[in-house]
């Protein structure tokens, strides 16, 4: 179970670690085989299916995304706390609102992740 306050330290450090740019920051958050999703990753990246699986790929894809947005800046607005996930609500590039929702396994690590947005 999650208490309300490790999601909020989630939440905290993850906004820092993408305001930062500091992509290692960001990854330590997941595990190796984690899958990511967002409409982005179809979009931006070219993957048909928005999902990618293992940090490698993850990590290339994000890697790509912050070469295209070198003004991102995520803005934490809310965090809701599930029995094993945290969705956070947040302003994000573009100015877009996004919810993203993150499922984490025993190790206390993100092992799903899926992103949502109030337009693409």
């Amino acid at each position: 179970m999650i208490s309300v306050e490790q999601g909020r330290k989630f939440a905290r450090e993850w906004v820092k670690a993408w305001n930062d740019r500091n992509l290692d920051e960001v990854l330590s958050h997941y595990t190796d085989d984690f899958e990511m999703s967002t409409p982005f990753i179809a979009s931006m990246y070219g993957e048909p299916s928005g999902t990618l699986r293992g940090r490698e790929n993850v990590a290339k894809y994000w890697t790509a995304a912050l070469a295209k947005l070198p003004d991102l800046h995520f803005e934490l607005r809310d965090v809701l706390v599930g029995v094993n996930s945290v969705v956070i609500y947040y302003k994000s590039v573009m100015n877009k609102s996004a919810a993203e929702v993150f499922t984490f396994d025993e190790s206390g690590k993100v092992c799903k992740a899926a992103a949502h947005y109030d337009s693409l």
